[in-house]
């Protein structure tokens, strides 16, 4: 029934616009056209050319016939190619797919064919991987796909071209869109990004512009981020659309800072040149910054604000990155939340605790994103709220407007990730008192030895303590006796020499014997692009192998 206040007040074009990061762009270029957009080697770009650029971009794609609905696949690394897809796509009301750059052919060729693509975007050194991904769509799925070749002034190594138009002469030809406009709905998809697949197929995220547009704000408000930030681009981009950080830094006129490879001195040198201010990162990115030598370090004087998420930051990465006076924010999420939707919001009376304390306190997932609804610790059955107490383990849930559409083709996938109306993500945790949600283990992950519960994540803390460790990881493995028994791989830090002996008796000062590893191998441990430890491939290793390395 209508009252009164539903009379002669209806929804127009003065009043009510779609939410959609794209008017970011378009503000900036406005109002802060005159300011740095991107750096990338010797290319510099302000805001008002990045505007036209991508408008251009946007262009050239209509004018493939690219429209609402189209998908436009990109397998680029962190180059300003790769930050205009990010608002030239959107703009068309198209729907973006960064494809992960270390993915293999067969991968790449499934997701292209699985999302519909029409339009690839490539960087010319992943020419081979993608020469063989397009063979095996035509082959195999009777499908060929328009490809765009972006010949980055940055990359010198081998690769041919694979298209019949070259990225920049491309854009060159087509007049820029007079705006860049957005979707009518933004309920709209605007990206859909695919999950590891380590448990069979990929599932394809769809992630939509209401979405992407809050957790763009909700990405400053966060990190109470300032007007005209440098941020350097450690994080992948296609990792998430980059945890909506192409839209955050567009948000805020600042300076994107690209960065083709994640190595330890090109870093720094970027944080030393550009003055850099923020950044993001997986653990083992802020671990090579931390063990980095002084001298690499020396000359950076701006306060630098780093974002640790991807998995659960050791206690010793967040000490080490104090004791250089790097500020981390402790930030979780996962793909189908945007990236980062929950934060372990600092409070000022933490200051006032000791350093391990402290350590403690920063090292939980934390609470909710501002403009997230909801996230809490349900019994994964009952969907009862786990009491704050610290004690009882139940699984992370979210709701709201920062929460996926759904898993692209597979309705049984996103009716099972919504049951009960939460967003079900996987991780086992409890609430503390405060209610701050800390993470024990992924449900896989956890450990039964003697029918005791054992947290890899624990084992792996007590591990990063030891000076010596510059990666770990711990995984479950078969015992004729305890059904399971803990087993670590380590990676040494350079220089450094620890043997197996010494770690367990390490391990043995800080945890219950029943949780020590029985086990220490000192092998390379397989990590994503974005710098996550592959646990899938340790099991494997785990079950396929009962060799004991006694250190190095």
């Amino acid at each position: 029934m209508s009252n009164i206040f539903d009379q002669g007040l209806d929804k127009n074009s003065a009043n009510f616009t779609a939410l959609s990061p794209v008017s970011f762009v378009e503000r900036s270029a406005e109002i802060f056209g005159d300011l740095p957009s991107v750096v990338h080697g010797n290319r510099t770009y302000n805001w008002a050319q990045t505007r036209d650029r991508s408008a251009r971009l946007a262009a050239a794609l209509k004018s493939l016939g690219v429209s609402k609905g189209s998908t436009v696949s990109a397998m680029l690394p962190n180059i300003p190619e790769m930050v205009e897809v990010h608002y030239a796509v959107p703009a068309l009301n198209a729907v973006l797919n960064t494809l992960n750059t270390r993915l293999d052919a067969a991968l790449i060729a499934w997701q292209l064919n699985h999302c519909e693509c029409k339009i690839l975007i490539t960087d010319r050194e992943y020419a081979p991987t993608i020469s063989k991904a397009l063979d095996i769509l035509k082959n195999e799925h009777g499908k060929s796909i328009v490809v765009i070749d972006v010949c980055d002034s940055e990359y010198t190594g081998p690769g041919e071209r694979l298209g019949n138009c070259e990225y920049e002469a491309w854009i060159s030809s087509h007049s820029p869109l007079k705006k860049l406009e957005g979707p009518q709905d933004e309920w709209d998809a605007i990206a859909v990004s695919y999950t590891s697949g380590t448990t069979g197929d990929p599932k394809g995220v769809v992630t939509h512009h209401r979405g992407a547009y809050l957790n763009a704000v909700s990405n400053v408000a966060t990190w109470t981020m300032p007007h005209f930030p440098i941020y350097l681009w450690t994080l992948p981009m296609f990792h998430c659309n980059g945890w909506c950080f192409p839209w955050t830094v567009a948000m805020l006129a600042g300076t994107h800072v690209c960065l083709r490879r994640v190595e330890t001195q090109p870093i720094l040198e970027a944080m030393k040149l550009h003055g850099v201010n923020h950044y993001c990162a997986a653990p083992i990115v802020h671990s090579l910054i931390y063990n980095a030598p002084d001298n690499l370090r020396a000359g950076i004087q701006q306060q630098v604000r780093g974002m640790v998420a991807g998995a659960a930051p050791p206690a010793a990465m967040i000490e080490g990155m104090a004791k250089i006076g790097f500020d981390i924010t402790h930030v979780y999420g996962l793909t189908e939340v945007y990236g980062p939707a929950s934060v372990a919001v600092k409070r000022e009376s933490w200051a006032h605790e000791s350093l391990s304390e402290q350590t403690r306190l920063n090292g939980r997932q934390g609470v909710r994103y501002v403009l997230q609804e909801g996230m809490t610790v349900l019994h994964a059955e009952t969907m009862e709220e786990c009491p704050a107490d610290g004690v009882t383990m139940g699984e992370i849930m979210f709701k709201g407007n920062i929460v996926m559409k759904g898993y692209l083709k597979n309705p049984r996938a996103t009716q099972e990730a919504f049951e009960g109306g939460w967003f079900h993500t996987g991780d086992l945790a409890v609430m503390e008192p405060d209610r701050y949600v800390k993470i024990k283990d992924r449900s896989k992950d956890i450990i039964i030895s003697g029918g005791e519960n054992i947290s890899s994540l624990e084992v792996e803390d007590a591990l990063y303590r030891h000076p010596a460790v510059l990666a770990c990881a711990v995984v479950a493995k078969p015992d004729t006796k305890w059904g399971e028994t803990p087993l670590a791989f380590v990676e040494v830090k350079p220089g450094s020499s620890i043997s197996q002996a010494d770690l367990i008796t390490h391990c043995k000062t800080l945890l219950a014997n029943y949780k020590v590893p029985k086990e220490i191998r000192f092998e390379e441990i397989p990590k994503t692009s974005t710098g996550k430890i592959q646990k899938f491939q340790l099991r494997e290793r785990a079950k396929n192998s009962s060799s004991t390395h006694s250190g190095i």
